[in-house]
């Protein structure tokens, strides 16, 4: 799974407690010209938009709630407000300058059924077991990508992509988000990165020991070839350069929604070994 996270650091999370179609928030009871235009400026400012609802389906309020998340180290944060017209969004500021901070973590998992039946079918118990635990943090979002992973959670604003959670792993992971620490053996990878980047930062905390999210970062990632990536990455150990390998793999029912063949490009880590010329 590693490598999978979808590359963009910014999200507006937008509530829409209706059903969704296919494409989310625009196959909504939300404006649809309204959705394209919101997720155009979105795609302008590097910022992917998603639709999220509570678990359940309770009453439509007149007024709903957006949130700006920022999962860069640098410029971490979540912050909330609310909305009643559609085409306030339009308005909007994406540079977070609006809206009450909240630390999180936020749990996002996807249920989007009309975008693949496997995303609903295994993400609702996750959801049902997340929402036992912590029930204020937990929404059920749009297609967040990779539905062959399914069940997928993101923690925000960490930006830690999981795949495949068990029902049974929700405390596990509740209590990791919590301490800022990753499930190396769920993880799919950060947003915002390159998928190299992101499978070798992976195997750095794995092989290094260092659980926290903030003890590992990027400093660079270099194409050797067209199947080899060195990921040069920092910590309190000093800086590593780690060797992620590409291999496109062919598959036959990756997602319910495409039962026939298909193929992935997989990333995996090989090597890592220190930095000899810093």
């Amino acid at each position: 799974m590693l490598g999978t996270a979808f590359p963009a650091a910014r999200l507006l999370l937008v509530e829409q407690p209706f059903p969704w179609g296919s494409e989310g928030l625009r196959t909504s009871r939300f404006d649809r010209t309204t959705a394209l235009a919101v997720e155009a400026r979105g795609r302008a400012g590097g910022v992917r938009v998603q639709a999220i609802r509570r678990v359940g389906r309770g009453a439509h309020r007149a007024r709903r709630r957006w949130a700006l998340v920022d999962t860069r180290d640098d410029t971490r944060m979540l912050r909330w407000g609310t909305f009643t017209d559609d085409a306030e969004l339009l308005e909007l500021p994406l540079d977070g300058s609006l809206g009450e901070a909240d630390p999180g973590p936020l749990y996002l998992v996807c249920t989007h059924g009309k975008h693949d039946p496997c995303c609903a079918l295994r993400g609702r118990p996750v959801t049902a077991a997340l929402a036992a635990i912590r029930p204020r943090q937990v929404w059920q979002a749009s297609h967040l990508g990779g539905c062959r992973f399914a069940p997928t959670v993101l923690v925000l604003p960490l930006g830690l992509m999981y795949g495949r959670v068990p029902p049974s792993a929700t405390s596990e992971l509740v209590a990791a988000a919590e301490a800022d620490e990753m499930i190396g053996t769920l993880l799919r990878g950060r947003i915002g990165m390159p998928p190299a980047a992101q499978a070798a930062l992976a195997f750095a905390h794995e092989q290094l020991a260092l659980p926290r999210s903030r003890d590992v970062s990027l400093v660079s990632t270099t194409t050797l070839d067209g199947t080899t990536v060195r990921v040069r990455v920092d910590s309190r150990h000093g800086q590593r350069d780690v060797t992620v390998t590409r291999e496109r793999v062919d598959a036959t029912g990756l997602t319910c929604a495409a039962p026939g063949p298909g193929s992935f490009v997989a990333h995996r880590p090989v090597a890592i070994e220190p930095v000899r010329d810093v």
